[in-house]
């Protein structure tokens, strides 16, 4: 199975329209929060089903916002993460993970992205394609499950669209010097 997960668009989808089209074959979308409307119009456009779960920005403030899917790989865990302090640590995230019988948490909230394994669980932020707090163009992650095997990488909008950007030209300043009598 091949998840995008994405969190923390906060009504802007543009980025997420840009890097969709160079994805393929993707089975799953995960939108970790704020906004959920974002991860339903995603939904509607992509014609690929979402797990969607509502952030602090959409007036979640219950420890019960949270979802669970089946992979061949176990169990996942969605939830935004504010409800699981994880601004401060991901102790709380980790035992509700352990709980809820999860292989892997996927959560947002931070705006930074994470990939971390914690005795067998994997804790998996995507950080944010649209308000990015790590000083980078911004993220999302992919996931890649079989029944043997989980694996996740976090992505950067800025290399992915380096692949596609043109090489820049010389302009007017090179020519008017290149033209000139060099002085």
């Amino acid at each position: 199975m091949k998840i995008l997960v994405i969190g923390d668009t906060h009504g802007k989808l543009n980025k997420v329209r840009d890097i969709f089209p160079r994805l393929t074959n993707i089975d799953l979308i995960v939108h970790t929060g704020d906004f959920i409307g974002d991860g339903q119009k995603l939904e509607k456009e992509f014609g690929i089903p979402v797990v969607a779960v509502k952030g602090n920005c959409d007036g979640s403030y219950s420890s019960d916002d949270f979802e669970t899917f089946d992979t061949e790989y176990g169990k996942m865990m969605v939830t935004h993460g504010h409800m699981e302090n994880v601004n401060s640590n991901f102790t709380t995230l980790y035992y509700k993970a352990l709980e809820n019988k999860c292989v892997a948490v996927l959560f947002g909230h931070t705006h930074k992205a994470l990939i971390h394994e914690e005795d067998d669980i994997y804790l998996v932020n995507p950080g944010s394609l649209t308000l990015p707090r790590d000083g980078t163009d911004g993220s999302y992650a992919v996931l890649r499950t079989s029944e043997d095997d989980f694996d996740a990488s976090v992505v950067y909008y800025s290399t992915v669209m380096k692949t596609s950007a043109k090489k820049t030209q010389a302009g007017f300043i090179r020519n008017l010097l290149n033209n000139s009598d060099r002085f």
